[in-house]
């Protein structure tokens, strides 16, 4: 399993494709080479889906929930997928289709419900491997999504047979309990017991706790990531999880792909059902663009959004153990899911292109007057733009601005790093650094992940820009990629950092003397 999944996932990143369509094509390959899901297997991807939620959790503003765009949109959507997708199977029954012959309006109800869910797991690795989860709509997908999390869950203990322990009413001790997890954080340090540290308040304070009284462990990781978001550690915390999730994440893409195996009635109904997805998507840009967002916004978010859900699967499974779903439609789901992240994959790494062409057409769509975070970044009067404000990028900034005398705009999408910089009445905004509509000074890209700086050089040169552009890099083999699209200057990050060093130091020496 593991050498076909780096060996189908390397194939994938050679052709310039998200690897986890690789590990996608090397569960198909198991299947039908008859390999099974394995108890060890399921625990591997069940471990990946917790620490991801958890992850999330630690990067959520609870704030972000409660905006109209998010909530709104999660429920006007699932309400509105729900009729359409029921009606949908509806008409195809009428037709006279095998597989619906027998649903009658509880299951295709059901039906409607699980297929209404788009994928968290799916949008999240997009997102950070384009360096925006922290982007407006990077946040309001990723809270529509934990908005269906919630929904989910709700459904999943209304459907159990059974209600949560009486000890659930015990977890709100953890609101004052977070503020010893947040104290202890600070003690840990940044080595292995963060790890250690990290995996135990994901999985035994998190997952453990809340399954033990009753309550779905999956949402008690993403809580407990919640209550600790606002502490200025948990980038490291993070960071340190990441490679573990990584890992852990291959399992669950291998578990799609070893699902079971359909016959060709089932293989029919999934490919149905991934042509009634375009409509899903386009019911998510519907009702996300009455909340007065940009069509940039509402593109990029309805496109990290379109595909089925592994929460979808789960509800299926469930309605399929009451006895109100057939056992088949949990393989025709988990087809139709498999494929949505095959199709949404390219569709999501081409999402500017995709931009760019329906810019036009879906212009009268916009309103006249823009939500306030959401309108386009303007960059006039001013001689430099730093794209990331974390310590390197606010370190470029104040250089530019005290030594060179420039007018300087910092630009970040996280609302945490600009807060500094707003109370020193530093001219700063948020922004979303890869945003296509923008663009026109000197550019100093210093975002912490490689693919951000990419993706903003990309939309740079496309436009003509005519000005001086430096970049970051974190490793060395990154430095030809961003010169071959243009950088005129790179700079590896622990190179410049040690003969900063050594300059200062000598020149501390040096006024000693």
């Amino acid at each position: 399993m593991i050498a076909l999944a780096f060996a189908a996932g390397m194939a994938a990143h050679l052709l310039r494709l998200p690897p986890l369509l690789g590990f996608l094509a090397a569960g198909f390959a198991l299947n039908a080479l008859g390999f099974e899901r394995t108890p060890t297997l399921d625990a591997i991807a069940n471990l990946g889906v917790t620490l991801l939620l958890f992850t999330i959790g630690l990067k959520l503003d609870i704030r972000t929930l409660m905006r109209g765009e998010v909530w709104g949109s999660a429920t006007l959507h699932i309400v509105g997928s729900t009729l359409f997708m029921a009606g949908a199977l509806f008409i195809l029954k009428t037709l006279g289709l095998a597989m619906t012959a027998n649903l009658g309006w509880t299951a295709l109800v059901l039906l409607g419900f699980a297929l209404s869910f788009s994928s968290t797991v799916f949008a999240v690795k997009v997102l950070e491997e384009r360096s925006e989860m922290g982007s407006l709509y990077g946040r309001i997908a990723v809270g529509i999504l934990v908005m269906q999390d919630v929904f989910a869950v709700l459904f999943m203990s209304a459907t159990s047979g059974s209600l949560p322990s009486i000890w659930a009413l015990s977890l709100v001790l953890l609101w004052p309990a977070a503020k010893l997890m947040k104290a202890l954080l600070d003690k840990v340090g940044h080595g292995d017991l963060q790890v250690l540290y990290a995996a135990f308040l994901a999985l035994v304070v998190g997952y453990g706790l809340f399954e033990a009284v009753g309550v779905k462990g999956d949402l008690g990781a993403l809580v407990v990531g919640m209550m600790l978001a606002s502490h200025a550690s948990t980038v490291g915390l993070a960071k340190s999880l990441f490679h573990l999730k990584e890992l852990f994440l291959v399992g669950f893409f291998l578990s799609v792909g070893l699902g079971a195996l359909p016959d060709l009635a089932m293989v029919v109904m999934a490919l149905l059902l991934l042509l009634l997805l375009p409509i899903k998507s386009a019911l998510y840009y519907l009702v996300l663009m009455r909340f007065k967002l940009r069509t940039r916004t509402g593109v990029l978010s309805t496109l990290a959004l379109t595909n089925y859900s592994e929460f979808g699967l789960i509800v299926a499974a469930i309605a399929s153990t009451a006895g109100w779903l057939s056992p088949e439609w949990l393989v025709v789901i988990s087809l139709a899911l498999a494929g949505s992240f095959v199709l949404a994959a390219p569709l999501n790494a081409a999402g500017e292109r995709v931009y760019a062409r329906l810019k036009q057409p879906l212009a009268g769509l916009e309103a006249s007057t823009l939500m306030a975070d959401d309108r386009p970044m303007a960059i006039e009067q001013v001689d430099a733009v730093v794209l990331g404000l974390g310590q390197i990028g606010s370190g470029a900034y104040l250089r530019l601005i005290d030594s060179h005398g420039l007018r300087v705009l910092g630009v970040d999408n996280n609302v945490k790093k600009l807060a500094a910089h707003r109370a020193a009445n530093r001219n700063v905004m948020e922004g979303d650094a890869v945003d296509s509509d923008f663009w026109d000074k000197l550019v100093l890209l210093a975002m912490p992940g490689h693919a951000g700086n990419v993706y903003a050089l990309q939309q740079l040169r496309k436009r003509a820009f005519a000005g001086h552009i430096a970049a970051i890099v974190s490793y060395p083999d990154e430095v030809a990629t961003l010169r071959e699209l243009g950088a005129d200057e790179v700079f590896h990050i622990y190179d410049e950092a040690g003969t900063a060093f050594a300059d200062d130091a000598l020149a501390g020496a040096n006024r000693q003397v």
